[in-house]
């Protein structure tokens, strides 16, 4: 078994779809450790709010059939990949850390993930996971966390 720490969010109907994403892994891998759920700024383009947590599950999965199984959740819950790469999202969940592997590819699946630099990944995933190094850093998340420039700036929990 392999430990795989994710990113979750949304920002169309974003209680709905993270409460389904959620219940999807819950009965898919069992026992889910998931951060409070945070309100965020769209980054990288003007639109609604997001919904972010993080997650780490227990998977048999290879990182390449994970990425493919949440790419299916995504679709079921109506995302659309034929707009801008930075846009509303009813559904984003990415592999942020997988073990201690370094990959890239194929396509767009990079672990660690390069969004790993965003406030929205990071806080969420030090939450619960603080002491995890990040492979090819050699820093812990919190150490990443204690060093992100937005590591005051108040976050809104959100309950749903």
């Amino acid at each position: 078994m392999s430990r795989a720490y994710l990113s979750l969010g949304s920002n169309l109907q974003p209680a709905a779809n993270l409460r389904g994403a959620i219940e999807a892994l819950h009965r898919r891998f069992g026992t889910v450790v998931l951060s409070p759920v945070y309100r965020t700024r769209a980054v990288g383009f003007d639109g609604n709010d997001f919904f972010n947590a993080a997650a780490v599950i227990e998977t048999e999965f290879d990182p390449n059939a994970l990425n493919d199984w949440l790419h299916a959740l995504e679709d079921a819950h109506g995302r659309d990949r034929s707009g801008p790469r930075h846009g509303d999202r009813t559904l984003d969940i990415d592999i942020v850390l997988f073990d201690d592997r370094v990959l890239s590819g194929p396509g767009n699946l990079r672990i660690p993930r390069p969004e790993l630099q965003h406030a929205f990944v990071l806080k969420p995933l030090a939450d619960i996971a603080a002491d995890v190094m990040v492979p090819g850093d050699g820093r812990t998340l919190a150490q990443l966390w204690a060093e992100h420039p937005e590591r005051d700036a108040a976050f809104e929990v959100v309950s749903f």
